[in-house]
């Protein structure tokens, strides 16, 4: 591929917040990405990591995740690495605590169910285009001498210097000595496979840094960072977010998706475009209106086919039912929200449709008929819905 190729193609370009390193006028392929995909003699390994740290990815996480599959159609090799060694330990990056842990067994509950949801959006069957790796096929082999070694590759200056940590120990909140790890053992992944190119959001620059140093010092040519930045939520004001209840899940219902998209605020209209489509963004309707609706037929045909989106559209034209929160006395039990918004004829039905698993508050599976809510504004806004055909949404 030429530079011009990968320039006009927006591989290096669209939906891109940063390369690193970026000299594009330099004729040294390791100082300019667009001059090694032009140069190099064999198919790039470009890898992304994803930590299995939840059951359910939204559209924030399907930003790198398209990026990747961009590089695929280019020709080069797909690395996704499921982080089920790293989630134990967790990321911290932009946190400003430490990551409750999480077992063995809640991870690979986790990792199960991520091939499912992220293969609508990259190449699965062309020869040579993906490889998937869990990493503690390598983590968890590594002994305490070479752990050992890993940690005398930073200094605890250099460690502290990272975005988070920095802030936290300003701050007299407490770093444990594991979450220095985690850069580490993310940097020893792309050591492991060999990366060419590391993808990830703006947050993961740091983590990415500590691979190009971990590839220079066990002999390796450093990868390249690009990152591509972070997905503000439907709220238009932070970012995605499952825990703040302003995400779009990548398996929403198509009718659930639609609607969502179809209410994004104008400021993000440009942003939402750039990063979850392909369409030229010179092409688009000037009604901020018509941009919602082309957005969420888009999208949401890319996930489920044109004839789901095109369903989803018309369902969406009489709006989404709603159940109004208003009359109900908090705590209150799911199963009664299920009766009472008329999903379910009786609370009795309604405790055996979450206990077969047919119940949903978003995209969480509720299955147990105890579960209650004690706060109106945490179920605010959210869908509940009974299958795949029946579903309202909560206002307060």
């Amino acid at each position: 591929m030429s530079i011009a190729d990968a320039v006009n193609s927006g591989l290096v370009t669209r939906g891109v917040a940063e390369v690193f390193p970026h000299q594009p006028e330099s004729d040294d392929p390791r100082q300019s990405l667009a001059r090694l995909l032009q140069t190099s003699d064999r198919p790039l390994r470009v890898k992304l990591g994803v930590d299995a740290t939840g059951s359910q990815l939204h559209l924030g996480h399907s930003i790198p995740l398209r990026k990747l599959r961009a590089f695929q159609e280019a020709g080069h090799t797909a690395v996704l690495i499921i982080g089920d060694f790293t989630a134990q330990i967790g990321d911290p990056s932009g946190r400003t605590e430490a990551r409750p842990p999480l077992t063995a067994a809640q991870v690979q509950a986790h990792a199960q169910t991520y091939l499912e949801q992220i293969r609508p959006i990259l190449d699965f069957s062309t020869p040579g285009r993906l490889e998937v790796h869990y990493n503690s096929t390598w983590l968890a082999r590594l002994d305490l001498k070479e752990i050992i070694h890993l940690l005398g590759t930073m200094t605890v200056g250099q460690m502290l210097a990272k975005e988070g940590f920095a802030e936290r120990y300003g701050q007299n909140h407490p770093i444990f000595l594991h979450e220095f790890l985690y850069p580490l053992l993310q940097g020893y992944d792309s050591v492991a496979i060999q990366a060419d190119v590391e993808l990830g959001g703006t947050d993961q620059k740091f983590n990415i840094a500590v691979g190009r140093d971990l590839q220079r010092h066990f002999g390796q040519p450093p990868q390249f960072g690009l990152l591509v930045p972070i997905l503000l939520g439907t709220d238009g004001v932070q970012k995605m977010s499952k825990s703040l209840h302003n995400f779009i899940a990548m398996q929403d219902h198509p009718s659930v998706m639609y609607q969502k998209l179809q209410k994004v605020p104008d400021h993000l209209l440009a942003q939402y475009f750039e990063l979850l489509t392909d369409l030229p963004l010179t092409d688009l309707p000037p009604d901020p209106r018509e941009q919602q609706k082309l957005l969420a037929h888009t999208v949401t045909a890319g996930y489920y086919g044109v004839a789901a989106a095109a369903q989803a559209a018309l369902a969406t034209a009489g709006e989404m039912p709603e159940f109004s929160l208003q009359g109900v006395t908090f705590p209150v039990k799911l199963f009664y929200l299920l009766a009472a918004s008329g999903l379910c004829k009786s609370s009795s039905e309604a405790r055996r449709q979450m206990q077969s698993g047919a119940v949903r508050l978003d995209e969480e599976r509720i299955t147990d008929p105890a579960w209650e809510c004690a706060d109106p504004q945490q179920l605010a806004g959210r869908v509940l819905k009974l299958g795949k055909s029946k579903f309202v949404r909560l206002t307060a």
